[in-house]
């Protein structure tokens, strides 16, 4: 809010001032309105009618181009879709036809005699017949090459027949070992001016290559043929007899034809393409932008980076002939309609511009928008004197409003300026809001100067509240501190922990959930062949759980320490922590004690996880078996004791449910599975590094997520003497 001399802007006084003007403004119209109403009614219906007509005739037009452009370019794909896809499907039978007969001379070779065959001659030009070809290196004098060459050539009448009465560039059949017996009437093409036959490598040709790979027919984009130079798409198919790959046949043709069909498709604005299954512009009349042919090395699929209409689009016309479509491509509005050609795969797209389309329509709005200016001008010339006068009049009576307004705004807004000073020099000691005479105003001002004297009341006792609150907070954060020391130092935390016995090597971490914990670990020496190890887990969290922890801990420790047997010294404990425990808490317990010189351990489990061992050698796997109840849950309990065996290179890895629980952000467990591969990133590694390998397992899953639960662990490593 701004104070400009004695008027305060975004304050009451403007508020009000701005309603009285606002109501004076109001009456103004109301008188102005009744002047300009029969003015406004024309103009308004000179201007719905221009609307309407105008929106008739762009709809009409549109309409009218929509129905002609679909009709023709739906038509027109269709029908272009179905001429070239005949071709390619009596190219494709040939190429079937050849595959069978090949495979039925390979199948009983021994029934079908050996045919001599030729080279090419430069005497049999214009002359139809099957000429060999190999790639460099290959030798014709090879016996199992010349038995194949010799078997197939006995297609060679069949081959010429299928050659001279279809549109074929050439008709083959291609060995593994490099040989290839074309059918044409071209040896010419196939030998140098100093009279040596061309070598073609043959199993490096896309369509060698593509038949092989895919196992069953191919067609290949378009490609220049070997020996003329022409364009043209070759079909092949592998042929294999018991599994084995004996040949591949195929056929091409060339397509100067479609090529110069695709060409003269275009118009102004207006032309066809060819799209093959990769998304490459096959066939084009365009020679820049997205719909430009470019060589198979070249070539890029038109779908990526463009809007996912044009994606679907060119998608569904493989599939299916499309309905009218309007797409924009590159910055440019385009009609578009497309038909598949289902043998190879292929699709065929009738493109127009909408804006060459829309012509026309924009010619015809045009000239009516001339026609509708020039008779609207005049009218308006005629408006503005009367316009002028009624402005005139509106602004005398505007100053004079203003003017009411401010003395008015200012009379009833000096109390409740009165009110905000007061407010502003609230601070430090002087928080207290009195009532004055100059608020008891009788109106709406009088109940806020009341509400903030009230307000200013209870701030102050919430300060005071918030103070003694902040106090015993600190305290208590305090005590939690001293608590959190005073458990982790229950812990035995040196490590090594028996430097002296290098019989084994151990390392043991708790990561409390909370300042204090409930989870413990235990290690501590029987007698000099006899060490224990304690895992336990305190039901509940915080102080409480810590409290219990620590208690189970020291009678565990005295009990073994004592010469019980594991499993009576877990008993004792039991019946002692059930005595007056009033809250209810109880206490899963692993304790193990193991005979150092031999490996050999008794072991109780009740109501804790599962431990890991680690064979020498092998990986970390879970022991799993039949474990007692949890320690405090009801007196007079029998735990049953579990015998093991460890052998130098073992390791055994024990835990609490802090590790198999931990939990990200999505609520899923880090569980067993992971905690293994965690366990065996290294299974051969020191106690130390594999506790800190499943650490490092927990933070990549849980990624930052809250902990819950406390995480402990214990690992212990048995060498032997």
């Amino acid at each position: 809010m701004k104070k400009y001399k004695h008027f305060k802007i975004g304050g009451i006084q403007h508020k009000i001032f701005n309603l009285v003007l606002i109501v004076i403004i109001l009456m103004i119209a109301a008188y102005t309105a009744v002047i300009v109403f029969q003015v406004k009614n024309i103009t308004s219906l000179v201007a719905d009618t221009s609307e309407k007509q105008e929106k008739s005739i762009d709809d009409i037009s549109g309409q009218t181009m929509s129905a002609v452009i679909s009709s023709s370019l739906t038509s027109s794909s269709r029908m272009q879709a179905t001429i070239s896809d005949d071709l390619f499907m009596n190219l494709k039978n040939q190429v079937c036809a050849l595959g069978d007969s090949v495979q039925r001379i390979f199948e009983a070779p021994d029934e079908h005699n050996e045919y001599p065959f030729y080279l090419p001659d430069m005497s049999k030009q214009g002359q139809t017949y099957v000429q060999t070809i190999t790639a460099e290196g290959v030798d014709l004098d090879d016996q199992a090459l010349r038995h194949k060459l010799g078997l197939i050539s006995s297609l060679s009448d069949s081959m010429c027949s299928v050659y001279d009465n279809n549109n074929l560039n050439s008709y083959f059949v291609a060995f593994p070992e490099g040989a290839v017996m074309i059918t044409d009437d071209r040896p010419e093409a196939k030998i140098t001016e100093e009279g040596k036959i061309l070598t073609l490598p043959v199993t490096e040709r896309p369509w060698y290559v593509g038949a092989v790979e895919t196992g069953e027919l191919f067609f290949t984009d378009v490609e220049l043929d070997a020996f003329t130079g022409q364009i043209g798409i070759v079909c092949s198919l592998p042929v294999y007899v018991d599994d084995k790959l004996v040949a591949v046949v195929g056929a091409d043709m060339f397509l100067d034809s479609m090529s110069e069909a695709i060409a003269a498709s275009k118009s102004e604005g207006a032309f066809s393409f060819i799209v093959n299954e990769k998304g490459h512009v096959v066939f084009s009349p365009e020679e820049s932008g997205l719909f430009q042919v470019k060589a198979s090395d070249e070539a890029v699929d038109i779908r990526m980076n463009q809007n996912r209409d044009f994606l679907e689009f060119i998608n569904e016309s493989f599939k299916i002939t499309t309905s009218l479509e309007l797409m924009e491509v590159e910055g440019v509005e385009y009609y578009m309609s497309g038909s598949p050609m289902p043998t190879v795969g292929w699709s065929l797209i009738s493109v127009a511009r909408k804006d060459v389309v829309d012509q026309p329509t924009v010619a015809m709005k045009e000239q009516y928008g001339a026609i509708q200016k020039e008779a609207t001008d005049s009218y308006h010339t005629e408006m503005r004197f009367a316009l002028l006068t009624i402005i005139v009049l509106v602004l005398v009576i505007l100053i004079l409003a203003i003017i009411s307004a401010l003395i008015l705004a200012k009379r009833i807004v000096r109390p409740l300026e009165r009110i905000t000073d007061r407010v502003h020099s609230l601070g430090g000691d002087d928080l207290e809001f009195r009532m004055e005479d100059a608020y008891k105003t009788g109106d709406e001002i009088e109940i806020l100067a009341e509400s903030f004297a009230m307000l200013s009341a209870k701030t102050l006792q919430y300060v005071e509240q918030v103070t003694r609150v902040t106090a015993e907070k600190e305290r208590i954060g305090a005590e939690l501190s001293v608590a959190t020391n005073i458990q982790a130092s229950q812990l035995p935390r040196l490590f090594p922990a028996f430097p002296q016995r290098p019989e084994f090597d151990l390392y043991a971490s708790m990561t409390p959930a909370k300042e204090v914990g409930g989870d413990f670990y235990d290690f501590f020496l029987v007698d000099n062949d006899h060490v224990c190890l304690v895992m336990a887990d305190v039901s509940g969290k915080g102080v409480p759980a810590a409290l219990f922890m620590m208690i189970s801990r020291v009678l565990i420790k005295a009990r073994i320490q004592n010469g019980e047997p594991v499993d009576i010294a877990i008993s004792n404990v039991n019946n002692q922590l059930c005595e007056g425990n009033e809250a209810g808490l109880f206490v899963t317990v692993w304790a193990a004690v193991i005979e150092i010189s031999t490996g050999r351990g008794e072991a109780i489990n009740a109501g804790h996880e599962h431990p890991c061992i680690r064979r020498a050698d092998s990986k970390y796997e879970l022991e799993v078996y039949r474990h007692s109840v949890a320690v405090a849950t009801m007196e007079d309990i029998k735990f049953k004791k579990h015998e093991f065996q460890l052998n130098p290179g073992d390791s055994l890895f024990v835990y609490t449910d802090g590790v198999a629980e931990a939990t990200d952000s999505h609520d899923e467990l880090f569980g067993n599975e992971r905690m293994l591969e965690a366990l065996n990133r290294n299974p051969d590694a020191s106690p130390k590094e594999v506790l800190d390998n499943v650490m490092d397992g927990i933070n990549e899953f849980v990624a930052g997520a809250e902990q819950f639960d406390d995480i402990t662990m214990l690992c212990l490593k048995y060498i032997g003497a």
